[in-house]
């Protein structure tokens, strides 16, 4: 259902930006003796809040203007690089990444299938274009308020969910909750 209504939004499939956002699947204190998704969950890091913990990573393929046409659920300890060749698959055009998605080898393999990857360079300080990263970061915000919608609007990183079933099950409410608003607000704009 979800995919149907993804496609009756008009949105711009071949300018897409991709992210990813951590989902704990249990307290930290408590991740040692933690049965829920035991093998799929992983020990990782969380950015934002700079700290340790047990879970899984959701990563995301935003459409323009704003539209989530892709997600997929992966162990928190793998590269988000290795997400990468199945938000690209059967897709063309541009996609936006960030810091972490900057692997000239891999825009390289996507290069020959017509998608052409644009992350800045891992580190600022080394940048040798110091003035795209600001540029990249305009468009990037649309990501971050979609994700930002899903995580606490939603409340996507609470998972009361004890398998992977539910799991998805769970996280396609949020992402079709998260379509309509985004079908509605194109529908008033009209």
């Amino acid at each position: 259902m979800w995919q149907q209504l993804v496609q009756r939004i008009p949105h711009e499939p071949d300018f897409a930006l991709i992210d990813s956002f951590p989902m704990p699947v249990c307290q930290f204190a408590r991740a040692h003796r933690c049965r829920r998704f035991r093998g799929e969950a992983a020990y990782g890091k969380d950015t934002l809040v700079r700290q340790t913990f047990y879970g899984v990573r959701v990563h995301g393929r935003l459409c323009w203007p704003g539209l989530i046409d892709r997600g997929l659920v992966a162990p928190t300890n793998g590269s988000e690089l290795a997400a990468m060749p199945a938000l690209a698959e059967g897709t063309s055009g541009l996609l936006l990444g960030d810091r972490t998605y900057h692997a000239p080898r891999l825009a390289d393999d996507l290069a020959g299938r017509g998608v052409r990857l644009v992350a800045p360079f891992r580190w600022a300080r080394r940048d040798p274009d110091p003035s795209r990263a600001p540029l990249l970061s305009r468009f990037r915000y649309r990501i971050d308020t979609a994700f930002g919608q899903l995580v606490d609007r939603s409340r996507a990183k609470r998972v009361w969910a004890r398998d992977s079933w539910h799991l998805w099950s769970r996280l396609l409410r949020k992402l079709l909750s998260h379509t309509l608003a985004v079908h509605f607000t194109i529908w008033d704009a009209r």
